[in-house]
């Protein structure tokens, strides 16, 4: 492992208690076959992830892609700098970063839920509400085209001048628009009626509007012909053999997080580390194989159908939300798969906790935990009104708080004999960020194996667009 990245650590709580949960000689049974999946993870998916034929029918598609796409990216900007891909995302973003405050990043599911979680997890929070100064000249970023949400798209199309014209900076805003066959309903509805305001925006200048339009999609398909249509000098490819929701290492989710000043280099050696932690580690210290093997093994075993992603810290929620699809979609198939729940605490601790510590025990809870937070400890403090009682506690901080709730809440559940992980990240920062969304990724796809499941593909998702455009026409 590179000597920047600090590795995150998985353990088991309340887990590995075999009384109620699962004994460490489950784990070590289960060991072989999870060695097999990763040997056919590594030698048997890659090689053949840019040719389906002769691929069985079972394992198509077969978008293992996104496992070498870190170590590729960073390997090409090694030696080609400006040249690359991803020298090419870092000029995007820092002549958008000149040109424009605001960008609008246009999307559905995979095609935006990862610059999201980017956006809450490694930016300061309430990034947009900042003066541009304060975001060191880098545009807002918003997103859209997940939803069609008429409320929300008129009231962003307001906020954006409903295409009046920007003079200056300030008042001048750009297109992401991500989405591999520009197919999704959505996304290209919402493409249409943005581009149409930023055209408008653009006043006697609308012969510019390529500048300001960044199509992030595949080769051929209805938005690439619309983006040579209008003239797109840069774009991005949403590269083959990798699927929407495993894409977050490509430009679709790189794009909008070098845009926000992200650092995506040690973002994607957080990746390259989490790999080959995956490849050369055993038993308790392959976090990719022992977070599979105790969610496999409570499914398993005890039921455990509900998996509760459990972040504790607001910045952490959209990666919950991120990892809900890739999990739902991945593995919820043949009447299979558990059901992705992501709770936010200690916020959460006063609303759904109530079932979890007494209701079906149904349920894995695995605790997200940050090691260390982006500012100082905030303490509670002294006060001469003291009808709150808290002086008793005045000298303790928030990080202090949330370490005795992250305690005192296992706690509880373990006496109660729920079940409980905890996995640590060093900090909200892109190394961390890296290394937990390939952790995740890889773990489903080794959890698809053991289900003998393909991991890849979504056919359930497709049945309500063919209604949906059948309504419609």
């Amino acid at each position: 492992m590179s000597s920047k990245v600090k590795p995150i650590h998985y353990r088991w709580n309340g887990t590995l208690l075999p009384q109620y949960g699962i004994s460490s000689g489950d784990i070590e049974r289960l060991y072989p076959e999870l060695l097999e999946i990763r040997d056919q993870v590594f030698s048997r998916e890659l090689p053949l992830y840019h040719a389906q034929s002769g691929v069985p029918e079972e394992w198509q598609p077969l978008d293992a892609g996104f496992i070498e796409l870190p170590q590729r990216l960073l390997s090409e900007y090694q030696s080609q700098r400006e040249a690359s891909e991803l020298g090419r995302i870092l000029s995007v973003a820092k002549r958008l970063r000149d040109q424009v405050d605001r960008v609008v990043v246009l999307g559905i599911g995979g095609s935006y839920m990862g610059a999201r979680a980017i956006l809450e997890s490694c930016c300061q929070p309430y990034y947009n509400e900042w003066s541009r100064a304060e975001r060191g000249g880098r545009p807002r970023i918003y997103f859209e085209g997940n939803n069609v949400d008429n409320d929300h798209s008129q009231a962003l199309l307001q906020f954006l001048g409903n295409g009046r014209p920007a003079h200056s900076v300030d008042e001048r805003w750009a297109l992401v628009v991500i989405s591999k066959s520009g197919g999704t309903i959505e996304t290209a509805v919402a493409f249409r009626q943005f581009l149409r305001a930023l055209e408008s925006s653009l006043g006697t200048e609308k012969n510019r509007l390529p500048e300001f339009v960044i199509p992030v999609t595949g080769e051929t398909g209805k938005l690439a012909s619309l983006a040579d249509a209008l003239g797109c000098k840069e774009r991005f490819p949403v590269p083959d053999g990798v699927g929407g929701r495993f894409s977050v290492f490509s430009a679709v989710g790189l794009l909008p997080a070098a845009l926000m000043g992200v650092d995506i280099v040690a973002m994607l050696q957080g990746a390259v580390a989490m790999n080959e932690r995956f490849r050369t580690q055993g038993l308790g210290n392959n976090p990719v194989l022992d977070y599979t093997a105790v969610c496999h093994l409570t499914e398993k075993l005890r039921g455990h159908h509900t998996r509760i992603m459990s972040v504790w810290s607001k910045s952490l929620e959209a990666v919950g939300l991120w990892y809900d699809q890739l999990l739902a979609e991945s593995l919820g198939k043949r009447e299979m798969g558990a059901l992705p729940l992501t709770v936010v605490n200690t916020r959460d601790l006063h609303s759904r906790a109530q079932q979890h510590q007494e209701g079906r025990r149904d349920k894995l809870i695995t605790n997200v935990v940050l090691d260390s937070w982006r500012y100082d400890p905030l303490p509670v403090g002294r006060s001469d009104h003291d009808q709150d009682g808290l002086n008793e506690i005045a000298s303790k901080s928030l990080p202090e708080l949330m370490t005795a709730a992250i305690a005192g809440t296992n706690q509880a559940y373990l006496e109660d004999a729920r079940l409980t992980a905890d996995l640590h990240l060093p900090a909200a920062d892109e190394s961390s960020i890296g290394q937990l969304f390939q952790m995740l990724m890889l773990a489903t796809v080794v959890e698809g194996r053991l289900l003998k499941l393909n991991p890849y593909g979504q056919p359930g998702v497709e049945k309500y667009k063919v209604n949906m455009k059948r309504l419609l026409k």
